[in-house]
């Protein structure tokens, strides 16, 4: 018989209550066509609806050799492990339901995901406890910012986060640090400038009330250009900017309403790269607009925010890591890791944007990059 034909033998033998008569049938088919993952999950069907849960395991696996990422094979192979008892479940459970569908599921498949959710969470859970056990000693000798990566460590481990990388569109340069949020202490800076918030904040009302102030779209670019991840907002009035320093140049339309502002960026270590940088604007971000994830063009400078105007619920993730915009409350971050922004009001959301210099490089490295990013080989203009 061919495989067709032993397929419908096999259909024949479960109709009539035969399993054992079916597997062999599914077996046989399966060997004389080994290539066909779906034969290898009817035989592994069968065998656990005999009872036979280690056959089966070893039957899924022939499945998964072909389709390892077969979302069906890889439930059906937690599952056994699960009733099996084994250590091995809880991580199986993991994988398969990485690989579940976006798509609506049917209810009686919906209903174990959920059981099989909770499997897995208490699973990670009795984990994560087991390892803050053993790495306590560590963690109470740890600074705030040795726990946050501590903590970040285990949360990668235990799959909650995942570990984000650096992606310019266009200027990487080498051996620089890949954080989301950089800390602190690298920016002593940062008290000025949130001391500033109120000046800064009445600058940037007089600008936008200004009658010849120049507020553009802040995503412009030609259709044609391969800029997918910024596409839903090219030219969309919804998220706007009104720059104070452009690509290098002094905007005076806008700048000449901001003399506080202007002078505490001239203190500020900001890049100066012809055609490029430096860089600062209050970005505008309208309600019930959210800013998809995407990356920047150079990881050699870093990107500051002082929130201005932010109504409740307004975010902002970075990487694994997602925080609430507080008014006055300044942070800096690498904009080459995915990062996103949602303002889910009903009011306008107002951020203070500039770019800094990348903390570690040397003053050598910096006129490096100056010169290359300038030049018009380096794509001036790509900061």
């Amino acid at each position: 018989m061919d495989v067709a034909e032993l397929a419908a033998e096999a259909e024949k033998a479960i109709a009539s209550g035969d399993l054992h008569r079916a597997i062999t049938f599914f077996h046989r088919a399966a060997e004389l066509q080994p290539d066909d993952p779906a034969l290898w999950m009817k035989v592994a069907a069968m065998q656990r609806g005999t009872g036979n849960l280690r056959a089966a395991l070893d039957s899924i696996h022939r499945s998964l050799a072909l389709a390892p990422l077969d979302f069906t094979a890889l439930m059906m192979r937690a599952s056994l492990l699960q009733r099996l008892g084994d250590s091995e479940a809880g991580e199986a459970w993991g994988n398969a339901l990485a690989q579940k569908p976006d798509s609506d599921l049917p209810p009686q498949l919906q209903s174990v995901i959920g059981q099989a959710e909770k499997f897995h969470a208490d699973w990670v859970d009795q984990r994560e406890a087991r390892m803050k056990e053993r790495m306590a000693a560590a963690e109470e000798r740890a600074d705030p910012e040795e726990q946050s990566h501590i903590e970040r460590f285990r949360s990668n481990v235990l799959r909650r986060t995942r570990p984000y990388h650096s992606k310019p569109t266009h200027f990487h340069f080498p051996a620089l640090p890949e954080r989301e949020f950089h800390p602190r202490r690298l920016f002593p800076w940062l008290e000025e400038l949130e001391a500033a918030t109120d000046q800064i904040a009445v600058e940037c009302e007089a600008v936008m009330g200004a009658e010849r102030a120049e507020l553009v779209p802040y995503v412009q670019y030609e259709d044609h250009l391969p800029m997918d991840q910024w596409r839903p907002l090219n030219r969309n009035p919804d998220w706007t900017a009104i720059h104070l320093l452009e690509k290098g140049a002094r905007v005076e339309a806008n700048a000449r309403h901001c003399p506080k502002t202007m002078a505490l960026l001239d203190r500020l270590p900001q890049p100066k790269v012809s055609g490029a940088s430096p860089n600062a604007m209050f970005s505008l971000l309208a309600p019930k607009t959210a800013i998809p994830p995407h990356v920047g063009v150079n990881n050699t400078r870093l990107v500051c925010h002082l929130p201005i105007i932010v109504p409740d619920g307004c975010w902002f993730r970075v990487g694994a890591e997602t925080r609430h915009w507080q008014r006055g409350e300044a942070f800096v971050f690498d904009d080459t890791i995915e990062h996103e922004a949602l303002n889910p009001s009903d009011q306008l959301r107002v951020v203070f944007i500039f770019d800094v210099w990348a903390p570690e490089l040397t003053e050598v490295e910096r006129e490096a990059v100056a010169a290359l990013i300038g030049s018009s080989e380096g794509g001036a203009g790509g900061l």
